[in-house]
């Protein structure tokens, strides 16, 4: 059988031509080189995926050409989860041992105290969980991470031998506190942890009353998946999360979840229908009046039209995904350096995508001015990404001015 590698070129020449367009007109259709097109045709050089996304979307080959360069992951079953490295019983182990101690402690000290005196402690870690979340938003993770840590425990410390009043609702703030700590330890780039802490939260959960948050560990595993590149894995996880019974907020994430893990195989006709489902589940009143703390981000006023844009760039639509995420991210605040870096770079990568890079390279750099401030692992992709479009564009001015900084944001961290 030939190989998917030497199947795309033909296949490509064979829709262009189909489509009635010469090189000539595809290469400016697609900003891409005429003679690289051209190579890629005849099969002397390999199509990334970021090139068979934009012919595929312009062709409207519905995924049929991106399948043949992203290579399918291994047969399994995609209905059940994908399997877990013993990352995740490594880190969980090393998340108990490491809380044992001060859990003990904190159990024979607060443990004890009656239910009023409990009640305002809890009041004043519910206002420093909110504090640290803003935190999060300015400050390195790693700097973050070892007092969510201790504070997750100190939370759930006051459950020993409490009466229920206050038991219940300090699991919960500590399933909560365990759930942050889980996503700082992602943006360190530390997923074995991140996975371990999220498995944490859902079991504080559980034990607080909560069945539900375990369904939304299910969509923060999903954002592991969908930065590892597997969309399949982060499909079928995030359908896992939207059955009936679970609240609409958690069920519109998944939504989410899915449509981003679609818009990676080009499948754009279930990708508009899943957002679709997560806009009209994040809008309803049941949505909306959920418990507190708010799941999920606080910080997009708009999560449904924000992910609509980040899905158009990889179902290559970048014009179209510039257009929206433009709009969404002047809805930012200004505080929020992390998410105005995660949406922002998607913008400028979008931009890029559409020819636009001068534009592309203003938007990126600003944002890599506070990228030292707010390192993240996960938001690293897309500027790799964004350095590897700008590549083709060495020509530019405004391209060789962004470099060095670049370059520096991607050197590996040295302690």
């Amino acid at each position: 059988m030939m190989s998917t590698d030497l199947r795309f070129g033909p296949e490509l020449r064979r829709l262009r031509q189909e489509a009635g367009l010469t090189l000539t007109e595809f290469s400016v259709a697609l900003n891409y080189d005429k003679g690289h097109l051209s190579k890629v045709e005849r099969g002397e050089r390999s199509a990334s995926p970021e090139l068979a996304r934009r012919c595929d979307a312009f062709l409207g080959a519905n995924g049929e050409l991106q399948r043949l360069v992203v290579r399918p992951e291994t047969d399994s079953d995609t209905t059940d989860t994908p399997a877990i490295p013993s990352l995740w019983l490594v880190g969980r182990r090393a998340v108990l041992a490491a809380g044992t101690g001060s859990l003990i402690d904190l159990s024979l000290k607060l443990g004890g105290q009656a239910s009023s005196d409990a009640e305002p402690l809890l009041c004043s870690f519910r206002a420093q969980f909110e504090q640290l979340r803003k935190l999060g938003q300015s400050t390195a993770p790693k700097v973050l991470l070892p007092l969510l840590e201790t504070q997750t425990r100190m939370v759930a410390g006051l459950t020993a031998d409490a009466p229920s009043a206050t038991r219940t609702p300090a699991l919960l703030l500590a399933s909560r506190f365990a759930e942050f700590t889980g996503w700082m330890a992602q943006e360190a780039g530390d997923s074995g942890a991140a996975l371990a802490w999220t498995g944490e939260a859902a079991e504080l959960a559980r034990a607080g009353g909560d069945p539900y948050l375990g369904s939304y560990a299910l969509v923060r595993r999903t954002l592991i998946t969908l930065y590892a590149g597997d969309a399949a894995g982060t499909v079928a996880l995030a359908r896992r999360a939207q059955s009936d019974q679970i609240p609409p907020r958690i069920r519109g994430l998944a939504a989410q979840r899915e449509a981003q893990g679609l818009a990676l195989v080009g499948d754009e006709r279930d990708c508009l229908r899943s957002l679709d489902r997560a806009r009209e589940l994040l809008d309803g009143d049941d949505a909306r009046s959920g418990a507190e703390p708010v799941i999920g981000t606080t910080h997009v006023s708009d999560p449904a039209a924000m992910t609509t844009g980040w899905c158009l760039h990889d179902l290559g639509r970048p014009k179209a995904a510039a257009e929206i995420l433009d709009r969404e991210c002047r809805r930012l605040p200004p505080h929020a350096l992390r998410t105005r870096a995660r949406y922002g770079f998607r913008r400028s990568l979008a931009h890029a995508a559409s020819g636009e890079i001068e534009r592309a390279c203003t938007i990126a750099g600003e944002l890599l001015g506070v990228m030292p401030a707010v390192p993240s692992a996960t938001v690293n992709s897309d500027v790799r990404r964004l350095a590897r479009e700008l590549s083709r564009f060495r020509s530019s001015r405004a391209v060789r001015d962004l470099q060095p900084t670049m370059a520096r944001v991607l050197a590996p961290a040295h302690d």
